[in-house]
């Protein structure tokens, strides 16, 4: 964990960045200059880019509200959180937290929650589940982070975001108890601990039959911790936040287990060794019940399919034919094992006796998931996908499904990342099947420059097959050019990767564009 920090954070709040190097977007950014740079993106296209990806859908990642007095007031919320400790500067407690759910009645203890943690997978593991249980008739809140577009999307009631207008009002309700949480401790309430707060007071408000709540960053010390979890979910654990969580699986799965409480119920995807070891040990102290993919539950078959991939789980129950679920690769059809396995617990099937639940209902659920950002296709002509990977288990397994399921015959990757990822462990499993790669950064005062990257890149992928373009929009015009070069028009494709907030920033770019 991180020493703590005084309560102001060490974010320039004049703007992403220069003049010389974002001048086009200058009103946009004028208009975003207060907001967090780490959770903002920049809201225009500074040209048109090519070819439309066709009608438009729902998006699951709102951009910033039409009414000019909507989009004010959320940008001054916005404003007021930026001033707070960012969501990289931790402190190894969950006094705070707790104290504002006190004063605000405990509203996390309202309502039943399943407690996702895990190193990937996690938000598509958690829209699963919540699509699950909007399925089965179920009232549903959703917290997830960080977002791709729109601070509003972490906090969600039957499957979508709240609406901003929603968003500012419960931020307002819960104003005057984080002032005096405040004024009693020695650190100000978090950007991540306020959410957290809004998100249970919202939910409590709703009210929500259940809650689906992801971790923000390791487990026990989360401020998430304040519920009590009767299902504890474990995505795959691998290496990211080392200075923070650890340097081994097995001691990021000491912090992580923590949301494991006393008689829950863990369902466990599958995990280093070491990790699996940690986990087990936790759960047998809290008697806990465990369910380990590969064992009590999992991926029975998968076919690539037009759009996704067709499935067959084992849930703990029995076996579910026929899921289409359309998201690509391995590792989403080991989440959606997962998922069904955490609302299998929830409703008490592995405890009660061998039962399913409905499998048309089933498969309705995973036919309507969305991930924003996870694999997603943004363009054709050439295809432009977007994933936010930002490790080096999180690329091999983008760079598995991609190979899997686009078949491109050229593919360029657009890859900005932050200070202290593990960007050559990301190039490495990319390498295979990038023809080359333009580096770039993107807004947040974390990002690595596109300087910095080209360093490591240069080194993975040799000079020839590397290209610096430090402005986003300059890369993914670049990227394009490239895709389309030696009349491979058809086959050709871009990944945009290495962060969600260079996704972010290129999926409003693109849709925009």
């Amino acid at each position: 964990m991180s020493e703590q920090q005084p309560e102001s954070d060490d974010r320039d709040f004049d703007g992403f960045a220069g003049p010389d190097k974002f001048d086009e977007f200058d009103q946009i950014v004028a208009e975003e200059s207060d907001r967090d740079p780490d959770l903002a993106v920049i809201e225009a296209g500074s040209r048109t880019l090519r070819a439309h990806a066709g009608p438009p859908e729902a998006d699951q990642a709102p951009a910033r509200p039409a009414d000019p007095e909507v989009a004010k007031a959320l940008l001054e919320v916005e404003q007021e959180l930026a001033t707070r400790w960012g969501e990289t500067k931790l402190d190894p407690s969950v006094s705070r937290i707790a104290a504002l759910m006190d004063v605000l009645g405990e509203p996390q203890r309202a309502y039943p929650s399943i407690h996702v943690t895990g190193t990937n997978g996690k938000t598509s593991t958690a829209r699963m589940i919540e699509a699950l249980l909007n399925a089965f008739e179920l009232r549903t809140g959703r917290y997830t982070s960080p977002h791709v577009q729109s601070v509003t999307e972490r906090i969600s009631l039957d499957g979508a975001p709240i609406s901003a207008e929603r968003f500012v009002e419960t931020y307002h309700d819960v104003k005057p108890y984080v002032e005096m949480v405040d004024a009693a401790e020695e650190y100000r309430l978090s950007f991540f601990e306020v959410l957290t707060g809004m998100a249970y007071a919202a939910f409590a408000d709703a009210p929500v039959d259940a809650a689906v709540v992801e971790v923000g960053m390791g487990g026990t010390w989360d401020a998430t911790n304040v519920i009590d979890g009767a299902v504890a979910v474990i995505t795959p654990i691998s290496l990211d936040h080392t200075d923070r969580l650890g340097t081994t699986p097995g001691a990021i799965a000491e912090e992580k287990g923590g949301v494991i409480k006393q008689g829950a119920t863990v369902i466990l995807a599958q995990q280093p060794v070491d990790a699996a070891q940690v986990l087990l040990k936790r759960a047998v102290e809290v008697d806990a019940t465990v369910a380990r993919e590969g064992m009590e539950f999992g991926v029975v078959s998968r076919e690539v399919a037009v759009g996704g991939q067709m499935l067959t789980l084992r849930g703990m129950g029995g076996a579910y034919e026929g899921v289409f679920l359309p998201l690509y690769g391995a590792h989403m059809a080991n989440n959606a094992a997962v998922a069904l396995a955490a609302v299998e617990a929830f409703f008490g099937i592995g405890q009660e006796g061998a039962r399913v639940l409905d499998a048309d209902t089933v498969r309705k659920a995973f036919a309507s998931v969305s991930s924003p950002g996870r694999l997603e296709v943004v363009r054709r002509s050439p295809t432009v996908v977007l994933d936010a990977a930002h490790n080096p288990a999180g690329a091999a397994a983008a760079a598995a499904a991609v190979t899997e399921s686009f078949g491109f015959s050229r593919l360029i990757g657009v890859v900005g990342a932050s200070e202290g990822k593990d960007v050559r462990g990301v190039f490495e499993a990319f390498e295979p099947i990038f023809a080359e790669v333009v580096v770039t950064e993107n807004s947040s005062h974390r990002a690595m420059t596109a300087d910095e990257l080209a360093a490591v890149a240069v080194e993975v992928f040799g000079p020839d097959r590397v290209q610096v373009e430090p402005r986003l929009d300059d890369a993914l015009e670049a990227a394009i050019t490239l895709a389309e070069e030696e009349a491979e028009y058809g086959g050709a494709g871009v990944l945009v990767t290495g962060s969600v907030i260079t996704v972010g920033e290129a999926r409003l770019l693109l849709k925009r564009g």
